[in-house]
């Protein structure tokens, strides 16, 4: 699978905002749903925000209002716009898509450093 390429984490204080961005590296077969995880050393691995091929989205509860996915079709292109930024926010954010008909995220990005200093 073509890996995707995030970017836009940093270190930024409470209350600040940050922009992901996530992209495949190469031609990649028809992406549906594109979504962003994240992890810390002390839980696992958790989804944030993922939208649908028509837009749909769901959103972890403790980020609903603070942030927003949002996806460019013609760039397969997700983006994660993040305000509000809390300290329990910190973690390694990863871009994630399912491509084709697969039902699974089968594409990973590497992941980007976000945190967030109180």
């Amino acid at each position: 699978q073509v890996p995707l390429v995030e970017s836009g984490g940093g270190l930024v204080q409470a209350g600040g905002s940050l922009r992901l961005s996530c992209a495949p590296s190469g031609s990649i077969f028809s992406i549906n749903a594109m979504g962003w995880y994240r992890q810390t050393p002390e839980k696992q691995r958790e989804l944030v925000a993922a939208i649908g091929c028509s837009d749909d989205t769901v959103y972890l509860d403790s980020v609903k209002g603070r942030f927003t996915i949002s996806r460019d079709n013609a760039k397969n292109t997700v983006y994660l716009q993040m305000n509000s930024l809390k300290p329990e926010d910190t973690a390694v954010y990863f871009c994630a898509a399912k491509t084709g008909a697969a039902i699974t995220w089968n594409a990973w990005g590497q992941g980007t450093q976000v945190t967030v200093s109180s």
